[in-house]
């Protein structure tokens, strides 16, 4: 992975944009829905640009760049015609340590901007690592159309709950439990009925263990779509080997990985309502389906 997927928290952010014709616009569309600080350098200014200075969102300077202008800045977008400044103020914010974009440039990037869909706080960024963007936009516009706009104060009165729940629920098992029975009951709408579907989803938190078993060695690319939400929703793994890789990147990121503890170990955990897999030798995995009768058997193409 060359580019790591980061989100910056823009409030006090201090921005520098070089240039101001159309590709410079652009760019100023995003980032002015950021809480960014924006510094505007150019000779010549679009009349999009002039809009977002009258407006007073932006610092607007009508001149050529210079060193002394990169001083207390903590990201430099470069955006000029002229190939010459975008690569010699790429290497000399490079040398200062500070990060640098030249648009449409992924060589002298120290970062890049992804495509983004903006859900207020539900941001979901798309990247090809400069390779394709057209592609990228293209996955853009598929998830523009899957993800409602409601989403957005759906976000919102998530985050003004969450302190709530806190404090209600102690234990974080609780609390991841009740936010995915909120949101299995909810969805993603956001209207009349959200506050009460909040309400319902404090009753009847206790939750039933589940036992997953997985043959070792099963390509990941042969489960079933299925599989993914059960997956993403586990407690525990356990393995007598270390997992494949690509079948490790499909579970979720906090279950924990164990080795295959004693019978009676996984017995109290699924009493205890823990969500477990199991990933061993098909001779094992007999022996656990015989002793666990309840336990969804994950294979190829079915669960």
């Amino acid at each position: 992975m060359q580019y790591f997927p980061l989100f910056v928290d823009t409030q006090g952010l201090q921005v520098l944009l070089v240039g101001a014709g159309e590709v410079a616009t652009r760019k100023l569309d995003l980032l002015s829905r950021t809480d960014a600080n924006i510094h505007v350098i150019a000779p010549v200014v679009a009349s999009d640009i002039e809009k977002y200075h009258s407006q007073g969102r932006i610092q607007l300077s009508r001149r050529e760049v210079c060193s002394d202008d990169i001083a207390n800045v903590d990201i430099i977008y470069l955006a000029t015609a002229d190939e010459q400044l975008n690569m010699d103020f790429a290497e000399l914010a490079t040398e200062r340590g500070i990060w640098v974009n030249v648009v449409d440039n992924p060589k002298f990037c120290r970062f890049i901007t992804p495509s983004i869909v903006d859900r207020g706080r539900l941001v979901v960024a798309i990247s090809t690592a400069g390779a394709a963007p057209v592609f990228a936009r293209t996955i853009r516009s598929r998830l523009e159309t899957m993800l409602p706009p409601s989403l957005a104060p759906l976000f919102d009165f998530v985050a003004s709950k969450r302190e709530e729940v806190q404090h209600k629920l102690l234990a974080s098992k609780d609390r991841r439990l009740f936010w995915e029975r909120f949101f299995t009951i909810n969805q993603d709408k956001f209207d009349r009925l959200t506050e009460q579907h909040y309400l319902d989803a404090f009753d009847n938190l206790s939750v039933k263990g589940d036992i997953t078993l997985l043959i070792e060695d099963t390509p990941a690319h042969l489960l079933p779509i299925a599989a993914m939400p059960l997956l993403q929703t586990l407690d525990v793994v356990y393995s007598d080997n270390p997992l494949d890789g690509e079948i490790n990147e499909l579970l979720r990121r906090d279950a924990s990985r164990e080795i295959v503890p004693l019978l009676s170990d996984i017995t109290q955990q699924y009493e205890h309502g823990s969500r477990i897999l199991i990933v061993s030798s098909l001779a094992k995995i007999s022996q656990f389906g015989a002793h666990f009768p309840m336990a969804k058997h994950l294979r190829p193409g079915a669960i």
